[in-house]
């Protein structure tokens, strides 16, 4: 996931300046990287050029005035678009995390399907990395090691528990 449509996704929920967006990513920087100010207003900028959002300038009262983006209707159908023909989730945490972001515009089922993908991808990442206390290994590769399984074991918990809420609530036996 690009992060012009994570932008995109952000302006679908309420309109934004670009230092309201860089403020919320700042606030994520612990999971997701944080776009520079040097790659945020150029990705608004050709949004705005290919009228993906709009923008109305909001007089500031002896302050500099505010540039408020928002999603047009070309922007929405974009970002429908992708998040229905992508492969979500992909394999890094971070990219995982910006899909979430966006999960508002998936379908129970699609988030499901995406959550189950995700679900794979650990379990996978579990079976190939197994370890035991024979292996031979240097403390800070035992460290990494430990480290990773511990955060794919939580993560995997955590979907089950998402997977089985989205079950519950829509009354889906498939999911």
């Amino acid at each position: 996931m690009n992060i012009r449509h994570v932008i995109l996704g952000l302006l679908a929920q309420q309109a934004m300046s670009g230092y309201d967006i860089k403020s919320l990513f700042k606030g994520l920087t612990w999971l997701i990287d944080a776009p520079s100010y040097g790659s945020l207003y150029p990705t608004l900028h050709t949004l705005l050029e290919e009228g993906l959002v709009s923008v109305d300038v909001e007089p500031g009262r002896g302050k500099p005035s505010r540039k408020l983006y928002q999603i047009t209707e070309a922007g929405r159908r974009e970002l429908i678009e992708r998040l229905e023909s992508s492969e979500l989730p992909e394999r890094s945490i971070r990219a995982f995390v910006r899909q979430l972001i966006l999960a508002e515009y998936l379908s129970p089922d699609t988030l499901a399907a995406h959550l189950a993908r995700r679900r794979e991808q650990l379990a996978e990442y579990l079976q190939r990395t197994e370890y035991t206390n024979d292996d031979p290994t240097e403390v800070g590769q035992w460290l990494i090691h430990d480290y990773g399984t511990t955060l794919a074991r939580a993560e995997l918990n955590w979907l089950d528990t998402r997977l089985a809420e989205l079950k519950a609530e829509h009354n889906q036996p498939n999911l």
